[in-house]
């Protein structure tokens, strides 16, 4: 299928009160309805999970990851095949020994930071959905290395330099290399994307791994962040204070406002290596 995540359209341009007509590019967005097929052989059974709004590309590792990281499937080997034969529709086959988690289907206490979840039942529910460890480790990243994160992500970005309209969220290993990039309309999305990306190419848990966001960082970024094991976060922008709370209680180093040669530390301080510390 053929997948557009930009598209042209012609403006009307005005800078210091002149106007003039120049070709623009926009991010497309256009709905996705993601159905599954599970159950026994003899009882097979077929439901829409979702419809999202999104930019087209990688809609497979997309639905894969929305899956995952909706807590309906805890791994790869559930996945029997993913059919997008169909324009705007996802199909994946979920094998005959999976017993999908329609529970979470509702979404309803942690779809949006303005969904008015309940913080602390919130975080408990995502602990009886993850097997997220939250164990110690050794995992040291030095400040320099994470001044150069934005930088290496923007050079990355095609299609934001094309339009100006998407978030990205971009996987880096600690020495600062990075390994996948994914962008969409939606933040969420975004990570979705690279999450499926990594969870069809069985890489999944991402432990020694930098997860960099475009935006801010909200509660449910941390929720997907967390699924997938990842232990480092970096936001260009700003927590919110649930996405904090989340950190801390799976152990997670989470860093924000990264701009230039400077970010705050908001948990996990020990993997962060800074000379000059007071």
């Amino acid at each position: 299928m053929i997948e557009t995540a930009a598209a042209p359209v012609r403006v009307k341009k005005i800078s210091e009160g002149i106007a003039s007509e120049q070709d623009d590019f926009l991010a497309c967005e256009e709905p996705l309805e993601i159905r599954i097929v599970f159950g026994a052989a003899e009882n097979r059974q077929k439901k829409s999970i979702s419809v999202t709004m999104r930019t087209p590309g990688n809609d497979p590792e997309f639905a894969a990851g929305f899956l995952f990281t909706e807590g309906i499937i805890s791994s790869n080997a559930e996945l029997k095949t993913i059919n997008d034969s169909i324009e705007n529709r996802i199909e994946i086959e979920l094998s005959e020994e999976s017993i999908p988690d329609l529970q979470n289907q509702e979404r309803n206490f942690y779809t949006t930071s303005g969904c008015g979840v309940c913080g602390k039942s919130s975080i408990e529910a995502i602990r009886t959905i993850t097997s997220t460890s939250m164990d110690s480790d050794e995992i040291k990243i030095s400040a320099g290395l994470i001044y150069s994160l934005p930088a290496l992500l923007r050079q990355a970005q095609n299609i934001f330099e094309q339009t100006g309209g998407l978030h990205a969220s971009a996987l880096f290993d600690i020495s600062g290399k990075l390994l996948l990039l994914r962008e969409d309309v939606g933040r969420h999305n975004a990570l979705d994307k690279l999450i499926g990306t990594s969870l069809l190419a069985s890489e999944l848990p991402l432990k020694n791994h930098i997860l960099l966001l475009s935006g801010r960082a909200s509660f449910e970024l941390i929720q997907k962040a967390a699924m997938a094991g990842i232990k480092i976060v970096a936001a260009v922008g700003a927590p919110s204070t649930l996405a904090v709370e989340l950190a801390k209680e799976f152990n997670m180093t989470l860093i924000g406002f990264l701009r230039g040669q400077r970010f705050n530390i908001y948990s996990g301080e020990k993997r962060v290596a800074v000379s000059g510390s007071i």
